[in-house]
């Protein structure tokens, strides 16, 4: 009978490139290769040590490194995963790492090596050393730049454990090593035979992390007379590494002292790179103030951090962190600063769903951190996700009492807006905007709902466009704000090309006109020159009827657009002044500025100046049209009259001691050297007002004639109105409990 042996190489189950790594595997009797766990695929290193024939020796030093590796356990050690020993060779797992030469020499040719680096990777070496030593009662006998690796995070591990001995001696002398690139390494009271001082247990140890050190700073030493040439080790680090080289055994310092003296005061391992290193190792034993203050201050110094350092162990500090909630927003700022560091694919498996999970919070500071940052991550969002998981929460903030928070709520719209779908677009995101343009206490807001309504105008399905816009910048034009007047008028021309022909003359232009007796000098001059783009644009068409078709895609020009940073602000923190919009001969959209970026929104005082992104226009092809009955935010017929169903109400009362934009002076220093002859009009003209030039006394008296005629027609009408209201009001009876009422 035969019996077949199974191959244990074959089910090991860790797949081994056959090839090393780039720069070949350190001097030693291991070779490195990198390799994959076979059910997961995530990477590992694997050390494999062939048994030949003769090497007896090699063979025995190989099998105690590898019980050695297995048995200790440190976080400045290298990890051991899993191994396998069989009489052809050996194999050991780790932790996926680089050899610190290759290292070295591939951040050196790039430039990217930075002391800091270099200071926190000395310190974990020499802490790995000072646990074997005075902890484990081991003696490391190969420090040197082969026995160290680099994981992905940049953290330097200790290995090289093939000539480890016990420092009571119970377990025999020094193993040979019998490789010389290692024996050079050797103290000299080793090497020359002298057999004086024998020393502290400690001292051939710390005599190699001397040559480590040299090596980092000058690159391989060739002899051990060039210790004596510092080179380019740095001065904050000369007295110390003078003590690890001395002559003397009895001298060297035990590598816990060598740590605590270079971690003294301008030190050379006293610096933010070594503290923020420590504080992560020790950040579940803090105190939640002591968290708060570190993750704060930690979004100033990731500029300054390795990259790799920053995603393979700030990250995953910091997604720890939210997901135990000890931290708050203050991770917002630092998790979108190591975001930039992730490929698109990492950020969707790692940020994007502790984004998702931060809009549903209730945490205002978190809320509106994410409100004023969404441009850092608005890219990687899909539309599902924000219509079903994001927009739903996004939407609370317009009701919020808060009005820093309404303002960000609003200013979040250009980035949502292209992701939106027709519903969440066209019916809901329009019901807030209504009710937030006429209803809204703050001016800054009700003038931003209008900026950012022009800017999506385009997203909006057509039935959208023909009910909204034109009311709603008809409202904006009556706003006691004169910004929002402002606002109003630039709306109209940022949208010119979605108007017809008839409604630019029977709605739009009726409105301009109304505005060139406004109080305000800015507002006038803005409706002048809207008006005579208006114009030109209908002349055009009707010199020659067949442009009817290229006149929809023609830019209106308006080379001096309005700076729409208010001249409002309340006392207790003024705004700060606004960057001017200038629009070339050809109209960038409606607050847009010549490297595409949209500038020019109102802002409130609670709130940091921030300025956003034009959205791409969208195809000319638009959804199908909604039925009317989805639409009781704005008036269906789109006219310029003060109609949303009725007149507006007077405009809330504004704190004390804030000023109107009318008593501004927003004529510049011309019109400071005389009086402005319209201040003195009020701002809410009458629709039926008529301003024009001289006539003889029977073309006023037609004029005024008229007017009285209009006026009767008025009141008739609004009779008419209330006997209506009154009879609807009638015919409902009495009201139900829990029913609302309706106009």
């Amino acid at each position: 009978m035969w019996f077949f042996a199974r191959d244990p190489i074959r089910d090991f189950p860790y797949e081994v490139s056959p090839e090393p790594p780039d720069g070949g595997s350190p001097p030693g009797p291991w070779t490195l290769h990198r390799g994959k766990k076979k059910a997961t695929g995530d990477p590992v290193s694997v050390f494999v040590y062939d048994v030949k024939p003769g090497a007896e020796e090699q063979t025995l030093v190989a099998k105690a490194a590898f019980k050695r590796l297995k048995t200790l356990r440190h976080p400045n050690i290298l990890a051991y995963i899993d191994g396998l020993e069989t009489d052809k060779c050996l194999h050991v797992v780790t932790e996926p790492v680089t050899p610190l030469g290759t290292y070295l020499k591939a951040k050196g040719d790039k430039g990217e090596l930075s002391q800091l680096e270099v200071s926190w990777g000395l310190h974990q070496i020499v802490k790995a050393l000072s646990f074997l030593v005075n902890d484990c009662g081991l003696i490391h006998n190969n420090v040197c730049v082969a026995a160290v690796f680099v994981d992905r995070a940049g953290e330097w591990k200790l290995g090289g454990l093939d000539y480890m001995y016990s420092a009571q001696g119970d377990g025999g002398g020094p193993p040979r090593k019998g490789i010389p690139e290692l024996e050079r390494y050797d103290p000299p009271e080793k090497t020359d035979g002298s057999g004086k001082g024998v020393g502290e247990k400690w001292s051939a140890d710390v005599w190699r992390l001397g040559c480590l050190i040299w090596e980092v700073f000058n690159g391989p030493l060739p002899r051990a007379t060039s210790l004596r040439s510092l080179g380019k080790i740095p001065k904050s680090l000369v007295p110390h590494y003078c003590e690890l080289v001395g002559a003397n055994p009895k001298m060297r310092p035990n590598p816990a002292r060598f740590l605590q003296n270079c971690r003294s005061p301008n030190g050379f391992m006293c610096n933010s790179f070594v503290e923020t290193n420590l504080f992560l190792e020790e950040i579940q034993i803090k105190e939640p103030a002591e968290r708060q203050k570190f993750f704060q201050e930690l979004s100033e110094n990731l500029d300054s951090f390795p990259e790799d350092f920053c995603r393979h162990k700030v990250l995953p500090q910091l997604l720890t962190a939210f997901e135990f909630g000890s931290a708050g927003a203050v991770i917002l700022t630092p998790l979108f600063k190591v975001g930039k560091f992730l490929s698109a694919e990492e950020y969707q498996q790692k940020i994007i769903p502790v984004v998702v999970k931060m809009f549903s919070s209730t945490d205002r500071a978190m809320r509106i951190r994410l409100l004023q940052q969404m441009e850092q991550f608005i890219q990687y969002l899909n539309e599902p996700t924000v219509n079903s998981q994001i927009f739903p929460h996004v939407v609370h903030g317009f009701l919020d009492t808060n009005p820093a928070i309404r303002e960000q709520t609003v200013k979040s719209m250009l980035l949502l807006a292209p992701k939106l779908n027709e519903n969440n677009l066209n019916v809901e995101l329009m019901k807030h905007f209504a009710r937030l343009q006429a209803k809204d206490d703050q001016g800054p807001i009700r003038c931003n709902t209008t900026v950012c309504l022009g800017k999506i105008g385009p997203y909006l399905n057509a039935s959208t466009r023909h009910r909204v816009l034109t009311s709603a910048f008809s409202r904006a034009t009556k706003d006691p704000f004169a910004p929002s007047r402002a606002a109003g008028v630039l709306g109209f021309a940022a949208t010119h090309n979605l108007y017809s022909m008839s409604d630019c003359a029977l709605k739009v232009l009726p409105v301009l006109c109304a505005l060139t007796v406004d109080p305000e000098k800015t507002v006038r001059d803005q409706a002048f020159k809207a008006i005579r783009s208006f114009m030109a644009k209908l002349e055009t068409v009707s010199e020659d009827p067949a442009q009817l078709a290229e006149m929809g895609q023609c830019p209106l020009f308006l080379p001096h657009a309005l700076p729409w940073e208010p001249a409002y602000a309340p006392p207790t923190s003024p705004v700060s002044p606004p960057p001017l919009l200038e629009l070339g001969s050809g109209w960038r959209g409606l607050g847009e500025a010549a490297d595409g970026r949209a500038e020019g929104v109102v802002h409130l005082p609670e709130a940091p100046d921030r300025s956003f992104r034009l959205p791409p226009t969208p195809s000319s092809a638009s959804p199908p049209q909604k039925p009317e009955s989805e639409w009781s935010g704005w008036e269906a017929q789109g006219s310029w009259d003060p109609g949303w169903q009725e007149e507006p109400g007077p405009p809330a009362p504004l704190p004390e001691g804030t000023k109107l934009a009318s008593e501004y002076n927003w004529g510049g220093a011309e019109s400071s050297e005389r009086p402005d002859p319209f201040s003195a009009l009020s701002p809410r003209l009458a629709v039926g007002t008529q301003v024009g030039g001289g006539g003889d006394a029977g073309g006023w008296e037609a004029t005024q004639a008229k007017a009285e005629l209009a006026r009767k027609k008025r009141e008739e009408r609004r009779k008419e109105m209330e006997a209506k209201r009154a009879e609807r009001k009638a015919a409902k009876g009495p009201m139900k409990l829990g029913a609302r009422k309706l106009d």
